[in-house]
């Protein structure tokens, strides 16, 4: 029974060695250095503290006694910019500093639509518009144009010309030269002046159809001053002619 007893233990024991080896070898053994576990919620940090090949530049600390150090008292918070420049808001129309200029200024902050290059192209469409239906008697392309009293100016010198049966031939070649020659601004009425110089040929005719005047081949070079105005506070942006003039 001994014998038996002491068999079995041997037995027993031939088979912890061989499972003890066969893990060993499966398993292999612990030499301090092993990888911690895969942690999945820190695979996207970087190490606390970077090893000698890594391309890392540590930061230094910041605390009271540094932030004590740093003196920012002469540091300017807004550094010098270049000197903004005001350039003539006027070119092309007056000279920067004159009194036209200065005049259109004032009428500009009264009236914060005013623009004088849009004024100077309406102004030299509305002088061959006016130019024409004068010349072909058009009444009503006129009076929107026109200041009260230029119109009934206008208006007896095209009724003469009925009356005594006379017809103008005219051919408006264009104008050649437009310049601001004044400018003002009284209380709310604004008033600017333009020079114009225009090429055209003219003509009256009698009832007959016989020239009595001017030359109907003949190009004439004609200066003319107009006046325009208009009331700054009024929602009307159009300017109406006010006085005529010429030169030469």
């Amino acid at each position: 029974m001994g014998e038996t007893s002491t068999l079995i233990n041997l037995i027993l024991l031939a088979v912890a060695v061989g499972v003890f080896l066969k893990l060993r070898s499966v398993l292999g053994r612990r030499t301090g250095h092993e990888r911690p576990p895969f942690d999945p919620y820190s695979a996207g940090e970087k190490p606390a503290s970077a090893r000698s090949g890594d391309k890392v530049v540590q930061l230094p600390k910041r605390g009271p006694a540094a932030e004590a150090d740093t003196d920012i008292s002469g540091i300017d918070p807004y550094p010098q910019r270049e000197p903004y420049v005001v350039k003539n808001r006027w070119a092309g129309v007056a000279a920067e500093g004159s009194a036209i200029a200065q005049s259109l200024t004032e009428i500009a902050l009264a009236d914060r639509r005013f623009d004088a290059e849009a004024f100077m192209s309406g102004a030299r469409a509305a002088y061959e518009m006016i130019v024409t239906a004068f010349a072909r008697g058009e009444r009503k392309t006129l009076k929107p144009l026109l200041d009260e009293h230029v119109f009934k100016s206008f208006e007896e010198v095209i009724a003469g010309r009925e009356e005594r049966g006379e017809t103008v031939d005219q051919t408006f070649i264009g104008i050649t030269g437009a310049d601001l020659a004044d400018a003002n601004l009284t209380g709310r009425r604004a008033r600017l002046t333009v020079r114009f110089v225009s090429e055209l040929t003219s003509c009256v005719k009698n009832r007959d159809g016989v020239v009595i005047e001017g030359d109907p081949v003949t190009i004439r070079k004609v200066t003319d001053v107009w006046t325009f105005e208009r009331d700054v506070k009024a929602t009307d942006p159009n300017w109406r002619l006010v006085a005529t003039g010429a030169e030469g």
